[in-house]
């Protein structure tokens, strides 16, 4: 989750576009962003989560922030990403790949430039073979 305190992050207007007003975006978007982005990088098998996450994906709903942290520091943002890899894909390429992938897609959606992307292995998914 977002680091207490911060509830929303003040986004700058787009270059050479007039100010009508501020834009803030809440630090839950931004996990979100990024959890979503993380997902998307082939060798990811899951992101990690605690009770309240599996819990509510248990009742049906989709927790797109799960195993993402986000830290706002005056003018750095750091992720942390915890996620489970497949058996069989190089991890330090894969969590290149979420590095990049994340801190993209948060400057694209934002404009907010991730200082650090921290990616933390935590499983590794084996295939799951049906019981003859």
């Amino acid at each position: 989750m977002a680091e207490k305190g911060l509830a929303y992050v003040r986004m700058q207007p787009p270059a050479g576009k007039e100010e009508i007003g501020s834009i803030e975006a809440a630090a839950e978007v931004l996990e979100i962003i990024a959890g979503i982005a993380a997902n998307e990088i082939e060798g990811v098998a899951s992101m990690r989560g605690n009770f309240a996450s599996g819990v509510a994906e248990r009742l049906g709903k989709k927790v797109h922030s799960k195993g993402v942290k986000t830290e706002l520091h005056e003018d750095s943002l750091a992720v942390d990403i915890h996620l489970v890899v497949n058996y069989g894909v190089s991890i330090p390429e894969t969590a290149r790949k979420v590095q990049k992938q994340v801190r993209q897609a948060l400057y694209n959606m934002t404009a907010l430039e991730a200082q650090e992307v921290n990616v933390h292995i935590t499983g590794i998914q084996f295939e799951h073979t049906p019981a003859e």
